[in-house]
């Protein structure tokens, strides 16, 4: 059988076309206006719970624009099936709810006529569910497009924002889809892109760097917001960032720099895009605060942004005294030390405290460490070989730290003969061995003939002297627990061990690597404000450091011995000694580790977190030290 045999044969003539003749054509339902005291409401509405604008709002737009929507309406029909002349409004209820709110604030007249469609088939109740179902939601794009064409029209935020009883914030939103590309616009209509993929493209008005995201994206399967936004803010700098604060955005902006928000949430006050010249305004406000502390006297000023933690292990503090304070400031100070006092007793007992005082208390809290923090005083004689250090705090402000003296800076101590004719030491000095005299050979002696003593039984003497030393410190625990303190005291705030006799290395490692902001920690915080409280106790001759030491208490020897073994610790783990360094300590819990998230955030491997790390809980935090106060 060939491929035509099997098939019906048609007889020829003319294509098959549809009778048009015999299709039912389509009749739209008439329209007329009806005065609106011929309407009533339909029971037969089947939107029952409140959506979109409110009655109250819609009536507004109605009085603005007029009626944009005809209302469909049935007549209402007697016990005959005669028209009575009234309608019922089964689509439509809510204009119609607005024309009543108009006709009740005699706004409207009750006899003016409405738009309406007069429907007499089917069913009211699926005339009402059709128009409410049917009705599809306008897409955010082509509300912004809109949004677009009416600004471009005149119309500001404020107005578009009132004319459809939307929030400003809403207009911004989506008048700021703008800054995306077309490019990713046209993906989005077509439901490649999510809106919230879109909002965060808006982050940067960079058109060319938003397809070049985009395009990177696509060979990858980490498409979350969170990530876009990371990569399109790379190289820019957070507004939080201590540089941005210290400079001052109005300060940035007036030299030219440009800031980029986040409208669709949160953005700690948005990204600064031109880094260097951050960077140059932090600089020069650093200078111009260096220059002011440099009328000071100070021999030497170092300036930067931030010091890595430890940078001044090996220079020696100075000692200085708070400034007193005036009537004024003193006044001040008693004043919040009352308040400050009258607060927490009320609430001691309370178990919420409301908003308003806690943020009292906070700002109480703020001045009160300004006071902790006062001004010293210093030497003229120290000042003119001591130097500042000149940068930013993790709040922002600037950061003078002053009083340090470098090692070749010191002054050299040079015997002076007493009345007797011996050697004593300099004031500021103290003896080479605690409890013990130097042996020195007497000029006199060798004008007499007296040779001093060779020194190999000068060794041997000595070392019979030491034996008897570790004997008799063996014997008196409280005594070789002083030792220890004062060789640790010495190395801690003299940086020097040699004046001694016990041979214990107090060393406090330096970081040579370390994150930025380690300063600014609540630990390198804590260490600091307890360091100065010590060095603020010290005596001012090395010479009366011994018995500075006898005058503690048990629990000041305590507490000061903890802090100088403390400067030795050193947990760090680097490259070469991967084993880590062995705890030869009891159990001591880390008490301020609290680090950011963030900042490490992007430093890690996609790999687990190791099962060392410590777990949520398991840290306990110190108690902080009392800082200084300043006299009265």
């Amino acid at each position: 059988m060939t491929g035509s045999e099997g098939r019906e044969s048609l007889p020829a003539g003319p294509s098959r076309r549809p009778d048009m003749a015999n299709l039912a054509r389509i009749t739209l339902s008439t329209s007329r206006d009806i005065p609106f005291n011929k309407l009533v409401l339909s029971q037969a509405n089947v939107r029952r719970i409140k959506a979109g604008v409110s009655i109250e709002q819609l009536a507004e737009d109605i009085a603005r624009r007029t009626l944009l929507q005809s209302l469909t309406v049935r007549p209402i029909l007697d016990g005959d099936g005669t028209e009575t002349g009234l309608y019922d409004v089964p689509v439509g209820g809510r204009c119609y709810r607005a024309l009543e709110l108009l006709v009740k604030k005699k706004r409207l007249a009750r006899t003016a006529l409405v738009p309406c469609v007069i429907r007499t088939d089917g069913l009211a109740a699926e005339d009402s569910l059709a128009e409410n179902v049917q009705r599809a939601p306008l897409h955010p794009l082509d509300q912004f497009r809109a949004f677009q064409t009416l600004r471009e029209a005149g119309l500001g935020d404020e107005d578009i924002a009132a004319r459809f009883f939307i929030t400003l914030v809403v207009v911004k939103q989506r008048l700021r889809l703008v800054a995306v590309s077309p490019k990713l616009l046209d993906l989005y209509a077509e439901d490649q892109i999510t809106l919230d993929q879109v909002m965060v493209f808006s982050v940067t008005t960079d058109h060319a760097r938003q397809e070049q995201v985009w395009d990177s994206l696509v060979r990858t399967y980490n498409r979350e917001p969170y990530y876009i936004r990371k990569l399109l803010t790379e190289g820019a700098v957070r507004a939080a960032d201590k540089r941005a604060r210290f400079v001052g955005i109005e300060a940035y902006e007036a030299a030219g720099g440009v800031v980029q928000h986040d409208l669709f949430q949160n953005d700690d006050g948005g990204w600064l895009q031109d880094p260097a010249l951050l960077d140059r305004l932090v600089v020069e406000k650093l200078a111009a605060e260096a220059e002011r502390v440099r009328a000071e006297g100070w021999k030497w000023i170092e300036v930067a942004p931030e010091f890595p933690y430890g940078h001044a292990n090996k220079l020696r503090p100075l000692n200085g005294d708070p400034l007193p304070l005036t009537e004024a400031e003193q006044a001040d100070l008693d004043s919040l030390q009352a308040e400050y006092s009258r607060l927490v007793e009320t609430y001691a007992g309370a178990d919420e405290v409301p908003d308003e005082v806690d943020l009292r208390l906070s700002e109480i809290g703020t001045a009160l460490a300004a006071f902790e923090n006062w001004p010293l005083s210093f030497d003229p004689a120290e000042i003119v070989r001591a130097g500042v250090f000149v940068s930013i705090d993790g709040d922002g402000n600037s950061r003078v730290d002053r009083g340090y003296v470098r090692p070749e800076d010191e002054p050299v101590a040079e015997p002076v003969p007493d009345a007797e004719g011996s050697v004593s030491v300099q004031a500021g000095t103290i003896p080479l061995a605690v409890g013990a005299t130097s042996v020195t050979a007497d000029p006199s002696e060798e004008e007499d003939g007296l040779k001093p003593l060779p020194d190999r039984l000068i060794t041997e003497l000595t070392a019979h002297r030491t034996l008897a030393l570790r004997d008799a410190l063996g014997r008196a625990p409280d005594v070789a627990f002083q030792a220890v303190l004062h060789m640790l005291f010495l190395q801690a705030f003299y940086r020097s061990g040699a004046d001694s006799s016990l041979e214990i290395t107090g060393h406090s490692a330096a970081f040579t690597v370390q994150s930025p902001g380690l300063a600014d920690t609540a630990s390198a915080k804590a260490i600091d404000a307890r360091h100065q409280n010590w060095l603020g106790q010290l005596p001012a001759d090395l010479a009366d450091l011994w018995d500075t030491l006898t005058g503690f208490d048990g629990d000041s020897q305590g507490a000061l011995f903890a802090h100088c073994a403390a400067l030795t610790v050193n947990a760090v783990r680097e490259p070469l000694t991967r084993r880590g360094r062995p705890s030869t300590m009891p159990t001591v819990s880390p008490g301020r580790w609290n680090s950011t998230w963030r900042r490490w955030a992007g430093c890690l491997p996609s790999t687990p977190i190791s099962s060392g790390s410590p777990k949520p809980g398991s840290l306990t935090r110190c108690a902080r030290p009392r800082a200084r106060r300043p006299p009265s």
